[in-house]
């Protein structure tokens, strides 16, 4: 499933794929995790397709949302990238293959149209596309477009790169070419674009995360971003992730977003859920339930 397209609203919304498949051990991926909780839901998490039924990994998927208002288009993340050295993640490292770009146009929006680019965050798998290789120099892959970060955020992974190249090489070669070419537009992380477009700050798996709502009240959307990577975290908002800046504070966010959206009609767009990767919040004891429409 490449591409799902949806409506809420005047607002068009499609999920451009790049990658799905297992990826991670679940006791890697999420460190706080035991064995017997992973064995408690286990069952639902298989049937669901959450986990893989031959190998146990964590079924993901890496994909962007695009987001088609009366108004504008708007990519939100932009995947792992092409050409790019990752020898840290070898199913990243150095891919080359058309089905971002391929899944993208068979939305019927090309690079040129798109209006803003929105990194709900500055990790890796989120900023790739951003950029594409032309004649040996990294140059923005939508020539067109305002590429937002939010300030806290690209602030931290600036020093990052600054202090230590080898410690963040996306930013070198997906952020701050960006910046150069001048194509960066920097708002805080609670930042109202429109009535229809609305950040929501979302910290703790990086230092100034934002998941984004779109439409309005009774008919509306939140692109996630990484504010939750399975739904195991949905049951145990508490439960971090390998590589959360604050763990604590990434189960805070998700306690009050989820909170929030718990038995109401908005739905809920995951990062990386495997497809169809949307669905609703519902309360399940202390924690929450998503199901997937």
């Amino acid at each position: 499933m490449a591409v799902t397209t949806f409506k809420v609203g005047d607002i068009t919304i499609h999920r451009v794929v790049e990658q799905e498949g297992p990826f991670f051990d679940p006791l890697t991926f999420c460190p706080g995790l035991t064995k017997e909780v992973l064995e408690e839901n286990r069952g639902w998490m298989t049937d669901g397709g959450y986990l893989d039924r031959k190998n146990g990994e964590l079924v993901l998927c890496i994909q962007s949302y695009l987001i088609q208002t009366p108004h504008h288009n708007i990519l939100i993340d932009s995947c792992v990238g092409n050409h790019k050295p990752r020898p840290t993640r070898p199913f990243w490292n150095m891919m080359n293959t058309d089905a971002f770009e391929r899944n993208l146009k068979a939305t019927g929006v090309s690079v040129d149209q798109i209006d803003y680019l929105m990194c709900t965050h500055l990790h890796v798998d989120h900023v790739g596309w951003n950029t594409k290789l032309e004649n040996g120099r990294w140059v923005p892959t939508f020539p067109k477009a305002k590429y937002v970060f939010s300030d806290r955020e690209l602030a931290y992974w600036t020093e990052t790169e600054k202090k230590d190249q080898a410690a963040a090489p996306w930013i070198t070669d997906s952020v701050l070419p960006i910046v150069a070419a001048k194509r960066e537009e920097v708002v805080r992380s609670d930042h109202s674009f429109s009535d229809l477009i609305k950040l929501i700050p979302t910290p703790g798996h990086t230092i100034d995360h934002f998941s984004v709502q779109v439409g309005k009240a009774g008919n509306d959307a939140v692109i996630t971003g990484d504010m939750i990577h399975s739904p195991l975290q949905a049951r145990y908002p508490e439960q971090g992730m390998r590589v959360d800046y604050s763990s604590p504070q990434a189960g805070e966010s998700r306690r009050k977003l989820f909170g929030h959206l718990c038995d109401t009609s908005t739905l809920v767009c995951t990062a990386h859920f495997p497809s169809p990767s949307s669905g609703r919040i519902k309360r399940w004891g202390d924690g929450f339930k998503f199901e997937a429409v």
